[in-house]
């Protein structure tokens, strides 16, 4: 049995709240869970004491126990101290869009400047020589 400490959505339309909870990774995202562990409600300030409420020794006991925490997870995570979260590179995602726009056809315009190879003749790729065919009338 797979575990995953996850986000179950929650609330109306266009106001979610999610609750973290620990559920089976094959079970739907807001179906069945095993525990729920907090709550997190984004619309609310970043300052609110009351956008988290994570019960972070469950979270241990559930993490020593092979639950994998998804990515929002594991930002909490690393927030409080528990589990440090790999940084990610992206190092074309820093450059400016138009930095890369003109890299891109800097590009292009090599490789539509570079010389083609010229086309040879069918059969004389491998450096054979192809036999021309007999003609139509005549016998063997």
């Amino acid at each position: 049995m797979s575990l995953k400490i996850r986000m179950a959505r929650a609330g109306t339309k266009k106001r979610p709240v999610y609750h973290i909870v620990v559920a089976d990774s094959r079970y739907p995202r807001d179906g069945r869970f095993i525990e729920r562990l907090g709550y997190f409600n984004p619309l609310m300030p970043k300052d609110n004491a009351e956008r988290l409420k994570f019960d972070i020794e469950k979270a241990k006991s559930w993490l020593a126990k092979g639950a994998t925490p998804s990515d929002r997870i594991l930002r909490f995570l690393d927030a409080a101290g528990v589990r440090k979260r790999p940084a990610r590179s992206n190092p074309e995602r820093a450059v400016p869009r138009k930095e890369r726009k003109a890299r891109a056809e800097a590009a292009a315009k090599a490789a539509a400047a570079a010389p083609k190879p010229a086309a040879a003749a069918p059969g004389a790729e491998a450096g054979r020589i192809v036999p021309a065919p007999p003609p139509l009338g005549a016998l063997p």
